[in-house]
């Protein structure tokens, strides 16, 4: 190009006065050279563009494939994570699930425990109220029996099946206490089991046609609070192992509970039934007591009766004897006014002499049995009186046996259909003892 402009520079100078551009002038082989630079430049910057082309196309080939591969792989990864939560989630819902069903199973043996306990409150009022009624026992009739014993032995079976409940009812509270706060761990491992569901299942559907997606600021950064998957892991097995353990262990308890209330309620049943017993043969024993003494009160009745009627007879005849003997006084003392020799001792004489010392012997002998025989009217009425009395301790115990035994009648009578039963021994009523007559009670 310069060559061509010196040239034409030449040729007009030449024409007119030959005048020449002032420059530097190429020659031919620099214009050649200079030609075959730009060719070859041209060729290796159309080589390395070539070449740069290739790359690019293998780059994104390669990066395309890599992104697909990355998100196939973290799709697959995302489904496999969701899959593995959801496992968990569903053993956490039938632990859940469980558990519920293992509180409410231990609610109601617990429930049941303090009904068992409050049950035995009643058994304790009757055996105390018992014990309390026998107290009005009077006089000879306050013995130590085998009523008493078994009514005291009554007392500590239930103080005995009240602790071991109370026992086993704080415990079953306390592990209800344990069965909650493992559920507590489960449903909160549960809600974010439901919550990291959730999130996944929200990056799962996102794509690059989703309307939310934006660039975060340092996404890669690991978030405080992070675990690794072996510790997520064990705390889910920790926390089912635990709600397991607690489980089996609520299953255990129910068991001991349910054999505490049977235990405690057959040994309770059995001493009840040893009570009743030995209260049954008491009130057969005083039965006999009391029928042996009315008995007794008959017969004493009876022969009072005769022995008055024999002192009423032996007095008639000591007052005939003592008339008797007046005769016999009066006709000695009338036959000493005979005159002279008409006094003499004849056999009339002798014979109202025998007859005198005879009358006096037979009335000597006659008040000596009526003396007697009114000590044996005061020793029967001071036996009636005492057995009179024995009668009312007698009758007093009976009533409050029986009144045990009405008590006692709630323990297997619903409450709702007790109807107490009163005066059914009729012959045990308090009664005064039959008023005798003289005075004699103030003999006793």
């Amino acid at each position: 190009m310069l060559i061509f402009c010196s040239l034409a520079v030449a040729c007009s100078g030449e024409m007119a006065t030959l005048s020449v551009k002032p420059g530097q002038r190429f020659t031919v082989p620099d214009w050649h050279t200079n030609a075959e630079l730009i060719s070859a430049d041209a060729e290796s910057q159309r080589s390395a563009s070539h070449r740069v082309r290739q790359e690019t196309r293998a780059l994104r080939n390669e990066t395309n494939n890599q992104a697909k591969w990355d998100e196939h792989d973290n799709q697959t990864r995302l489904t496999e994570r969701i899959s593995s939560v959801n496992r968990w989630k569903e053993t956490l819902d039938k632990c859940l699930a469980d558990i519920d069903e293992e509180i409410d199973a231990l609610a109601k043996v617990k429930e049941a425990a303090e009904r068992a306990l409050q049950a035995k409150n009643l058994s304790l009022d009757v055996a105390i109220e018992c014990l309390t009624l026998r107290e009005s026992r009077r006089a000879i009739d306050v013995v130590r029996d085998p009523v008493e014993d078994e009514l005291h032995k009554e007392v500590k079976v239930i103080d005995k099946a009240k602790r071991e409940l109370q026992q086993r009812v704080n415990e079953a509270f306390e592990q209800l206490c344990h069965l909650q706060e493992a559920r507590q761990q489960l449903s909160f491992d549960h809600r974010g089991k439901m919550e990291a569901l959730e999130i996944d299942r929200v990056c799962l559907s996102l794509s690059v046609n989703s309307p939310n997606i934006s660039f975060k600021v340092n996404p890669t950064r690991v978030p405080n609070g992070s675990t690794a998957v072996d510790e997520w892991e064990q705390n889910s097995q920790y926390n089912k192992d635990h709600a397991e353990a607690e489980m089996k262990a609520s299953t255990k308890l129910r068991e001991v509970i349910m054999l505490a209330i049977a235990q405690t309620n057959n040994e309770l049943e059995a001493q009840r039934v040893a009570t009743e017993f030995a209260l049954r043969k008491r009130i057969r024993d005083m039965e006999r007591a009391y029928d042996e003494l009315k008995w007794q009160e008959r017969n004493t009745l009876e022969e009072i009766a005769e022995m008055e009627e024999d002192i009423r007879r032996l007095e008639e005849d000591l007052r005939r004897k003592m008339q008797d003997l007046k005769v016999a006084h009066t006709r000695l003392e009338t036959r000493t006014y005979r005159p002279n020799v008409e006094l003499c001792r004849d056999q009339v004489q002798y014979g109202l002499t025998d007859e005198v010392h005879q009358l006096e012997g037979i009335i000597r002998a006659l008040k000596l049995k009526l003396a007697e025989a009114q000590d044996a009217l005061d020793a029967l009425y001071r036996q009636l009186y005492r057995i009179q009395t024995d009668i009312g301790y007698k009758a007093n115990s009976l009533m409050l046996d029986n009144k045990c035994m009405d008590s006692r009648r709630k323990l297997v009578v619903p409450a709702e259909k007790f109807v107490p039963e009163v005066d059914t021994f009729n012959r045990t009523t308090n009664r005064a003892p039959s008023p005798l007559k003289n005075g004699q009670l103030e003999l006793a």
